[in-house]
């Protein structure tokens, strides 16, 4: 058989999938102005000894949702949290146990992008768990294509603050306007908005409750508590908005 009838064959021949689900796990340090990204540090190969994403291969009976939540429970403890689907990355050979010359198992790749409170999100101190908390900009070089992941899920959590109301899922139920600017400035940078305008825009919005409580912090004025009122923002959720 010559090599372009061997090439048409092969085209025919369905693959064989494996399916991983990948977490990028992003935390809010407000206090010290910190994004950060939970790594693993892989224990066999392919990669031994390489800092990669919380992953794990779906088990039989086991959703999605279901394995990313429980990579989630294996390496944190947390309260307060939002979780969503980021992304398939299924590219042939994007796996060294791949063979470029055979048909055996390819590896996808379901990644999620989760985000948590620094503060509040305890690492799970267990012999097995070679975990740590990266700041973004100091990510070292990562397994697979695990840096292309966190890549795509740091620009689609940047995108979905501008539009979305997924800090509310993170913060305490009760915030001031300056805990919220912070949160923002933090994954945003420094020069995100003006707080004046970004405080004016978010209460014209009209999704804020101010909770007629004060609070002081350190030498400033009495700041107001404001709760998301979700049942104000329903009729918002459709519709093209900016936050910020």
């Amino acid at each position: 058989m010559t090599e372009s009838n061997t090439n048409r064959v092969n085209t025919k021949v369905l693959a064989d999938f494996k399916v991983g689900v990948d977490n990028v796990i992003f935390s809010v340090d407000t206090k010290q102005n910190r994004l950060l990204v939970l790594l693993s540090k892989r224990k066999e190969e392919p990669f031994q000894g390489y800092w990669g994403l919380p992953g794990t291969l779906v088990r039989q009976g086991e959703s999605l949702e279901q394995a990313a939540y429980r990579i989630l429970a294996e390496k944190i403890r947390v309260k307060n949290l939002y979780l969503e689907q980021l992304y398939t990355f299924a590219g042939p050979n994007r796996d060294p146990r791949e063979s470029p010359h055979s048909f055996g198992v390819r590896y996808l790749s379901v990644s999620y992008f989760a985000l948590v409170r620094f503060e509040e999100a305890e690492l799970i101190p267990e012999p097995s768990n070679n975990i740590t908390w990266y700041m973004i900009e100091k990510v070292p070089q990562l397994a697979f294509d695990h840096h292309q992941i966190l890549q795509y899920g740091y620009q689609r959590l940047r995108n979905k603050l501008e539009y979305s109301p997924i800090a509310f899922e993170v913060l305490p139920e009760l915030f001031t306007l300056s805990d919220l600017y912070q949160f923002y400035e933090t994954i945003l940078g420094n020069n995100f908005s003006d707080y004046s305008n970004f405080r004016n825009r978010l209460l014209k919005l009209g999704f804020l409750l101010d909770m007629g409580i004060k609070v002081t912090r350190g030498a400033g004025r009495p700041a107001s508590l404001y709760r998301f009122d979700p049942v104000a923002f329903a009729p918002l959720k459709d519709k093209p908005m900016v936050f910020i």
